[in-house]
This record gives C-alpha cells, structure tokens and sequence, in this order.
C-alpha cells in the first residue's frame, strides 16, 4: 500500500472546514504517513515461503553405532582414549535434493537395515521409490553441491574419511533425569558441619521486591541430559576396514548402542565459506 492510497482514506468534503476540523485532518494525515510502509508491503500474497535454515555441512558424513571406550597405544607407546564407531549395513543414499526440487541442496542418507514391519507404509514407499532396502534412520546433510551423488549410492568410511583428520561428532547425550545445582551446574556445596542449614541447597535465587521475580536462564536444578549435542574437531586416530570400525580420539555422545553422526570437521575459510 503506497502513501497516496494512504491519504486517499482521509475523508474530504466540499464546504470548508472549520479551524478544529482542519486541524484535527492534519493531525490525522500526518500520522498515516508516518506509519511503517514497509509493514503493509510485506503482505502479499504471492510471497515466497522462507528459505530452509540449516547447517551447512562441509561435505558429506555418514552415521555410526557407538561400540564403547578404550585405550590405544600409537607407535610411539603413548596412550590415546579413543571411542570405537561401528558401522551396521547402511549408510545409503535416499535421495538427492537440489535447488529445482526443494529449495536448497543436500544429500539424504539411511542408516541400519531393519525389517519391513519396523517401518511405516509411507517410510517403506519414500524408500521403495528409489529401490532401497528398509533403513531405521534417515538423515539430511546440506551441501555447497551435491554433483556425483546419485540414489542407492553406498558410502563407504574408508572412502570418506582417512586417519589423521579432523570430525564434527553429534548424538544424543546421557540422560540423567532430575539432578540439582551441584551435578547440573558445577555449584559448590556449604559448610557439612552440625550448625549449618544449607549443606547441597542452591541458596538465594535474587533479591525480593527488586526485581520481585527470578530472571529468566537462573541456574537451577531440572532434567539434565538427553539433549543432542556436537563435539567438534575430534581426530580419526584409526581406521580398521576387516572390523569396520573407527577409532576417534576422546569421548563421544551417549551410551554405547547410541547413534552418531560423523562429518568433517568445519574449518571457517578453508572448508566452510565465510559468508
């Protein structure tokens, strides 16, 4: 709506006005055109829906079944705790998103093959159109291209990642269910002795009449864990092709069983742009 639709609904009328009149209409068109033009001209019905908000990835990753921890001695003798990854049949290609089809590029991949009942009618379909066994999950990693990427495409580790690089690694955390200040947040406890009230309590949470309230994002006790998590920059220590496992330096997300998502590992300005 442009400013002289505006002031076209600004009553007029032939006889002249009186100076109330007259002023009370100025008044009332300087304030129509001191509103947010900007705000009318959003509204339109032919908008485009907005854009798909999603970490770009800096290239294609796979998915893996956390196995457990142990210690691994390099050459050198040193010990390195590493996580072991397996991989069950998987890691499939599903379907390949453009910028034509769905508004952005990536890369959908299905891991662990599971029995036909497992899955729904509409999973079974979604996977049966490209002529792909029945996978548990499916998962979308956005790239800057998806050039050589085609359905029921294999991923192999050893193809995608070697030993001595760098890895982004999410899953889900622990769950711990309700804990408090101490375990959650790293509080201190008060004084253990006979005479002291506060021994593993949280203690003052803010003042009373000012603000009379506790401010939002206050450490307190609640549920911890269970939460999706990343940890970045992890090493590939080892890569065993007879057991099909990866050896990753330090501790990954969750409980032995979990799933994990592995990709490479983001570098601003070399891997990922800095835009």
């Amino acid at each position: 709506m442009s400013v002289s639709s505006l002031s076209a609904t600004i009553p007029t009328t032939s006889k002249p006005l009186s100076s109330a009149a007259a002023a009370s209409t100025t008044k009332h068109s300087s304030f129509l055109l001191r509103l947010p033009i900007k705000r009318f001209s959003s509204l339109s019905l032919n908008a485009k829906p907005s854009p798909i908000s999603a970490s770009m990835e800096a290239g294609i990753g796979v998915m893996g079944t956390k196995l457990g921890m142990m210690s691994y001695f390099d050459a050198s003798g040193k010990v390195i705790p590493v996580t072991i990854v397996g991989f069950r049949e998987g890691n499939i290609v599903t379907q390949i998103k453009t910028e034509a089809t769905d508004g952005y590029d990536a890369v959908q991949v299905g891991y662990r093959r599971v029995r036909d009942k497992k899955l729904t009618k509409p999973e079974l379909g979604h996977l049966e159109k490209s002529g792909i066994i029945p996978l548990r999950h499916l998962q979308e990693f956005r790239l800057q291209s998806v050039e050589g990427f085609e359905p029921n495409q294999r991923l192999a580790v050893e193809e995608l990642f070697k030993e001595g690089d760098l890895v982004d690694v999410s899953g889900t955390t622990i769950g711990k269910g309700f804990q408090g200040g101490i375990k959650r947040h790293n509080f201190k406890r008060g004084p253990m002795s006979h005479g002291s009230k506060s021994h593993r309590q949280l203690g003052s949470i803010g003042a009373g009449t000012t603000p009379g309230r506790v401010y939002p994002g206050k450490k307190m006790p609640g549920r911890m864990g269970g939460t999706k998590t990343k940890i970045r920059k992890l090493k590939v220590i080892k890569i065993d092709n007879d057991l099909n496992v990866v050896m990753i330096n330090g501790a990954l997300p969750g409980k032995p069983g979990n799933l994990l998502r592995i990709t490479p590992a983001k570098i601003v300005g070399k891997n990922i742009p800095k835009s």
